[in-house]
């Protein structure tokens, strides 16, 4: 090696560890319930002090979130303080992707879209609008797949996006890749005037099978792929749910390895993120686009603390922004 080489590796080093310790400070000041704008490096998150983004009123943004409201079934809708807390927490958001509904009368999701337009109705807010539910059938359709059956939920304002299916579950015959097949769901995102922006975004509910995390967040890639084929390759696609990508269930180097983990997926929720309920610190709830929304995607994300207890759910949820001007 000449001492021109030497120099340029020398160099290299100095620059690996100054932006190591930039981006561990960043992190460790981070503040779990603020608004966080992040950047892709090497197909993983960093946060760059020197990124800048649109000022943006919550207006101008639809705000889209993950919760798995834990076993939403008969016995927590029954619930007074529950239930108004959920319908509390939902009102921060103009989309809830919903996982872990366990009712097999299939009552439970209208009985709480009941709740929050109840809420609506009683709170007279003109910026306050009804919901609407697009609810996938029961997933688990495979027969050694049955004693899991849940249902996937998405509750929306109609006045920021408009639905152009019913949804579909994936259609996991072939190769039995999930326990509970994703739930895929498609809409276009709607101006502040309600019109169409003419971005279509095909969202991609998923709640893992614990113990088989890395193998089914795996063959996500081939949801996707599926997706384009049976809705539209220039489509934008969304996934997010309960991964239980973290902790003992996926370590980093299983993350970084899987296939939607390539330059094609932009991961919202980073690894050190915590969005459980109790004293576990675990990124088991993610987001992943499959890219910038039509440059919609503003890059500010977040995690809902204001929840009570595990009376409510073991799990935070998980949120980010699109832009709709």
């Amino acid at each position: 090696m000449n001492g021109s080489e030497k120099w340029l590796q020398a160099i290299s080093l100095i620059a690996i560890v100054v932006l190591s310790i930039i981006t561990i400070d960043l992190l460790n000041e981070k503040d779990e319930d603020s608004e966080i704008v992040y950047v892709v490096i090497d197909n993983r998150i960093t946060i760059d002090e020197d990124y800048t983004i649109e000022e943006l009123d919550r207006s101008e943004v639809a705000r889209v979130a993950s919760f798995n409201i834990r076993i939403f079934g008969d016995t927590k809708m029954s619930n007074e303080t529950v239930v108004a807390e959920l319908v509390d927490i939902f009102q921060r958001y103009d989309m809830v992707a919903v996982q872990e509904i366990k009712d097999i009368d299939q009552e439970v999701p209208y009985l709480f879209l009941d709740e929050l337009n109840h809420f609506n109705n009683l709170s007279n807010t003109s910026n306050l609008t009804e919901w609407e539910l697009v609810l996938s059938e029961r997933s688990g359709t495979q027969e050694d797949d049955q004693n899991s059956q849940e249902q996937y939920a998405f509750y929306y304002r109609p006045t920021v996006f408009s639905p152009i299916d019913n949804g579909t579950l994936y259609d996991d015959s072939s190769n039995d890749s999930f326990q509970r097949e994703p739930f895929l769901a498609k809409f276009v995102l709607l101006d502040t005037y309600g019109n169409s922006t003419g971005t279509d975004i095909v969202f991609v509910n998923i709640h893992t099978k614990p113990t088989l995390a890395v193998e089914e967040m795996s063959a996500l890639h081939d949801v996707i792929s599926w997706a384009q084929t049976n809705y539209s390759a220039d489509d934008d696609y969304v996934i997010l749910g309960d991964f239980n990508g973290d902790c003992s269930y996926a370590s980093y180097n299983e993350l970084v390895e899987l296939p939607i983990s390539s330059e094609n997926y932009t991961w919202l929720i980073p690894d050190d993120a915590d969005t459980t309920v109790g004293d576990s610190r675990c990124a088991y709830d993610r987001i992943v686009s499959t890219s910038q929304l039509d440059g919609r995607l503003t890059g500010i994300w977040g995690i809902d603390g204001a929840i009570s207890g595990p009376a409510v759910s073991d799990h935070k949820p998980v949120w980010f922004d699109i832009k709709r001007i």
